[in-house]
């Protein structure tokens, strides 16, 4: 019994003798706490690393691509929804890559239109309280945590942006784009609207106020975009502008 008990006292002061280190913090149990590591800004990078080093790694030899936006909302009877759908089998049967936020709407049916075309069928998802559920019609599907990461690979991999009715990420799509082209961080490829009675509100607005009215862009800022109302037209235009600034064989170097 004493042995026993003179046992235990040992164990006893051996624990209290030990120094801790990173291992042993690393390796003891774990206990649950409100701020674990990875919830802190250290982690976060490293995760943000890693979604940029899988989008690069994932896209780095699709070949030329057209990043097609629009509203999650859209529903599948919707003209729009046909429109979307039409144009990104159009881009796929010469040769383009097509890539969305992979969502549903208007991202359904641009990666409906090129997988069923034969085309490449990218979609770049993103993590929703709401309306974000992955289509079933991607080739290559890419989940992210972060819009800032996500953006940057359609800016990336695409040589075209055509953009149909949406809301406020469709917005955000559309003036990131022209915001980088009037101040030359990107080369000017071709931004397309798709539908005049959707866009001629917006247009002119920026024709009217923000032009003429207070000059807070100049004329040739007007010229950044493009409003059409097909998607042989959306087609032709983006081949116009890729073709003369040979946008093709830059991206295949």
């Amino acid at each position: 019994m004493d042995d026993i008990l003179k046992n235990k006292a040992i164990k006893e002061e051996n624990k209290k003798n030990i120094k801790l280190n990173a291992d042993h913090e690393l390796f003891k149990s774990h206990v649950p706490v409100k701020s674990a590591f990875i919830d802190t800004d250290p982690w976060r990078v490293f995760r943000i690393q890693g979604e940029f080093v899988d989008g690069f790694d994932t896209l780095a030899k699709v070949g030329p691509c057209i990043s097609i936006f629009g509203s999650a909302r859209t529903a599948r009877s919707d003209d729009y929804y046909s429109a979307a759908e039409k144009t990104a089998a159009l881009f796929s049967k010469i040769g383009f890559g097509i890539i969305t936020g992979g969502g549903p709407g208007i991202m359904e049916a641009a990666n409906k239109g090129a997988k069923e075309a034969g085309g490449l069928s990218i979609g770049c998802n993103i993590e929703l309280p709401f309306e974000q559920e992955p289509n079933k019609y991607q080739d290559i599907s890419l989940r992210f945590h972060y819009f800032f990461v996500r953006k940057m690979l359609f800016v990336k991999y695409s040589i075209g942006y055509v953009i149909f009715p949406g809301g406020y990420g469709t917005l955000d799509e559309l003036f990131e784009a022209l915001t980088l082209s009037q101040t030359n961080k990107i080369e000017h490829f071709p931004i397309i609207l798709y539908g005049t009675e959707y866009w001629k509100g917006i247009c002119k607005w920026i024709d009217e106020i923000v032009l003429e009215k207070h000059a807070s862009i100049s004329p040739n800022d007007r010229k950044l975009y493009k409003v059409v109302n097909d998607p042989q037209e959306a087609v032709d235009y983006a081949l116009k502008i890729i073709r003369k600034e040979d946008f093709i064989s830059k991206a295949c170097r």
